[in-house]
């Protein structure tokens, strides 16, 4: 921890160093995983969540997967590359992030074979790389608490849902980044944490890390969201996403659609925090993001003990879309964008593109 800021995710000695995010807020206990498959574990079990932390720990994953490779065949080691992004794309579905990352690690290793490296230059290339996602995460974040931060003043309550924090990403969030950066400046913003069920990341996650860093929290169960708008204790909400579609659909944690329904309904704003690793503008619209359904026993065993009538058929999907028409405007490590009366976000989004490969 550094100035109130958690360091989720590291990589040291040839392991990626975790933050077990599953057992807070009781146990800060730290893993460390020395193998692709631990990694994928890992994600997939969500001992580390959130989109851009995903992607982060898939980079270093891939980079453990083809580390004990052999050095002399390149082919070779091109096919086991290959057979390790496919493995580690299986983890989860839909966070957009952990195909970006992996994506990006690949078209590196190309890049370095291309210009003549050998199988152990490439290996060095793709820690190189992965660390490189780790440190332009936490520039973005910041880039994103700037240009959120804009849009409130000291004293406003906020209220954000899941866990877009520091936790999810290198450091200072998505979501919570202008919370972090408006403490730096003395505000005293009053933020409102929905629980978020079933896994209660609000909860364990978002109450936790801002109550660490010392900023003015207030967690609410998720069906109080609308009484506290009611009681005017509320006057914008800000969430995370796992994936944007190119017409600014939102995938996020479920019951942000939710979220976004009640804000209307109260003439409050609702803002996404959205790094542009986490737009996919080959989806066109939300009812084509695949949505991940979770085990029943997440909804039936909710709180350490059985709280649902045995044998009960559960619906639990983690994650829900809202439509773009809600979102008031979304925000990115290069500036806000509204939508336009017209097109929507479609255009706004692609123009944040121009110019931005890589390789």
């Amino acid at each position: 921890m550094s100035g109130g800021l958690i360091k989720s995710v590291e990589f040291q000695d040839d392991s990626l160093i975790l933050l077990d995010q599953t057992r807070l807020p009781e146990e800060t206990v730290f893993l460390r995983l020395s193998t692709s498959q631990e990694v994928w574990h890992a994600i997939r079990s969500l001992k580390v969540r959130g989109a851009p932390a995903i992607g982060i720990s898939a980079a270093y994953g891939l980079f453990l997967g083809v580390r004990q490779a052999e050095e002399g065949d390149v082919d070779a080691f091109f096919d086991l590359l290959d057979e390790q992004v496919t493995f580690l794309s299986s983890a989860r579905p839909t966070a957009i992030n952990l195909f970006w990352a992996l994506e990006r690690l690949k078209r590196r290793a190309e890049q370095e074979r291309r210009q003549g490296a050998d199988v152990a230059g490439i290996k060095q290339a793709l820690l190189e790389e992965a660390r490189l996602i780790q440190q332009e995460d936490e520039q973005v974040c910041r880039q994103i608490g700037e240009h959120a931060l804009t849009l409130f003043s000291d004293g406003m309550g906020i209220l954000t849902h899941c866990n877009p924090g520091s936790l999810a990403t290198a450091r200072y969030g998505t979501a919570t980044a202008p919370f972090y950066l408006a403490k730096e400046r003395g505000w005293n913003l009053k933020v409102y944490a929905g629980e978020t069920r079933p896994v209660l990341q609000g909860s364990r996650l978002t109450a936790w890390e801002l109550q660490q860093a010392g900023i003015d929290v207030t967690l609410i169960c998720d069906n109080m969201a609308a009484a506290v708008m009611a009681n005017g204790w509320v006057q914008a909400v800000i969430v995370g996403t796992d994936r944007v579609a190119a017409n600014g659909d939102v995938a996020n944690k479920i019951g942000t659609y939710g979220l976004a329904v009640l804000a209307k309904a109260h003439q409050i704003p609702f803002y996404v925090a959205a790094p542009l690793s986490s737009i996919d503008l080959n989806t066109p619209a939300g009812a084509e993001i695949p949505i991940e359904e979770r085990p029943a026993e997440e909804v039936t065993h909710g709180f350490g003990k059985r709280t649902a009538p045995e044998g009960v058929r559960v619906y639990n999907p983690a994650f829900d879309v809202t439509p773009h028409s809600l979102i008031t405007a979304i925000v990115t490590e290069k500036g806000i964008i509204r939508p336009d009366p017209k097109e929507g976000y479609s255009k706004s989004l692609r123009r944040l593109f121009e110019n931005e490969s890589r390789f």
